[in-house]
């Protein structure tokens, strides 16, 4: 994998990971349960990835954490934005849009055929 597809799949795992955020503060497994239940089953992020995005964002002073009580009262990491963690959502969040939308207008075009 080169590094322009492990930026762009990094930065999309932080932009659903922050915007699981945007709310309330998360454990890990919320997040993950958020992410899954959200997009009905089509994304499950795996707990090594999530972990290892946790901690970037973490150093990169996009969340915080702070221990406390899961619903069935486990202790927990929880995560929750910073205000820099507000400002990356949103320009990732556009960042993002406008690569999708070129990526459906793609797929959207009518196919050319190859002379041959």
């Amino acid at each position: 994998m080169n590094a322009d597809n492990l930026n762009l799949l990094q930065g999309t795992l932080d932009i659903l990971v922050l915007k699981a955020l945007i709310n309330e503060p998360r454990h890990g497994y919320a997040v993950a349960r958020w992410i899954r239940d959200t997009t009905d089953d089509a994304l499950q992020i795996e707990e090594g990835a999530l972990y290892t995005a946790l901690h970037r964002m973490a150093k990169r002073g996009w969340i915080e954490s702070s221990w406390g009580l899961s619903e069935n009262n486990r202790k927990a990491k929880f995560y929750g934005l910073t205000a820099a963690g507000e400002k990356q959502f949103r320009k990732g969040s556009e960042t993002w849009a406008r690569y999708a939308e070129a990526v459906f207008k793609v797929l959207g075009a009518p196919e050319v055929e190859v002379a041959r």
